[in-house]
């Protein structure tokens, strides 16, 4: 039997912090970084690697938002199997901050922008290839994307460093045929790239789309632990490692990482499918005005919600 050619990426801390502020226990990371070890997951985005000076806030954040290298060595002095990820964002970081490969802990950088930022994204990448790094082009919120700015896009990138290139359902709105469509377009103009995806579960459909996109011959999987991620969440860990047919993946140490850390963490932090961020997926819409009515005492409004986004003249209350 032919092994299935899908590694997941495991984005629990880097997209699971934008639930908590990245306030993740040292000892948390650890037991997480050992569980999808012992799981035989392939990559842990294990944070941001974006610089703080180029951010707002950035000293209320936790350390996995700004990962530094001599810190990672003290969380995890032994890499086993599984290699470290994380991702950075047009404008947010000075790549003089990034020193080469072989001085880092991380494996793979992922350089995450806007169609109009694929070429600025580019030069990145083409500087982490150069210091030895695995790198991914991630083009956000692809569902806003005009299919004619797309194969502009695919013109820059097919003679690119990048490794992979990621569809990325930013907003949880594209369905089986959608991601079908995608997962083609990008076959057809970019040939010589592998591809990643990466789904949130705005309409419950990310481990669905993202079971359609392995089937179809995308490697990269992007999930995380009991779903955890901003909004909506992601693709569950869990379900590709007990899905996914061909591989070598083992369940129950995710289901001991569950049972440890995310089942505490889920009493006092929310993500997942609610109907606010059911209803922004719908609409194709980012999830912020979702995020901002669940923070509020009106958080289980939502036919209120639903008719103030339906009707463009009424404004939300400035506070």
């Amino acid at each position: 039997m032919k092994l299935n050619q899908s590694k997941i990426v495991d984005c629990t801390i880097r997209d699971g912090g934008l639930v908590n502020n990245w306030d993740f226990s040292i000892e948390f990371v650890q037991k997480l970084y050992a569980g999808l070890n012992e799981a035989g997951v392939d990559y842990m985005e294990i944070g941001y690697k974006n610089s703080p000076k180029l951010l707002k806030g950035a000293e209320q954040a936790g350390p996995w938002r700004f990962l530094d290298d001599e810190f990672l060595r003290k969380v995890i002095p032994q890499k086993g199997f599984t290699k470290l990820s994380a991702l950075v964002d047009i404008g947010r970081v000075d790549e003089n901050d990034i020193p080469n490969r072989s001085e880092s802990m991380i494996d793979l950088i992922r350089v995450a922008c806007y169609i109009k930022d694929v070429d600025k994204a580019l030069q990145l990448i083409q500087t982490f290839h150069d210091r030895g790094y695995e790198t991914t082009l991630n083009i956000m919120a692809l569902s806003n994307v005009m299919e004619n700015e797309l194969v502009e896009a695919f013109e820059m990138i097919k003679d690119s460093a990048v490794d992979i290139v990621y569809i990325v359902d930013s907003y949880g709105s594209l369905d089986h045929k959608d991601i079908t469509f995608l997962v083609e377009k990008f076959q057809t103009h970019l040939p010589n790239k592998r591809l990643g995806i990466h789904a949130h579960n705005n309409l419950q459909l990310a481990f669905s789309n993202t079971l359609i996109a392995s089937e179809k011959g995308v490697e990269l999987l992007d999930a995380s632990v009991y779903g955890m991620g901003r909004a909506a969440g992601n693709c569950p860990t869990e379900l590709l490692v007990s899905q996914l047919k061909n591989t070598q993946y083992k369940l129950r140490p995710v289901l001991d990482v569950i049972e440890q850390l995310m089942i505490p963490l889920r009493e006092k932090e929310e993500w997942g499918y609610i109907i606010p961020y059911m209803i922004t997926g719908t609409l194709d819409e980012h999830p912020r005005s979702a995020m901002a009515l669940r923070a509020s005492d009106a958080k289980d409004k939502s036919v209120d919600f639903y008719d103030k986004l339906m009707t463009p003249e009424v404004t939300f209350d400035q506070k």
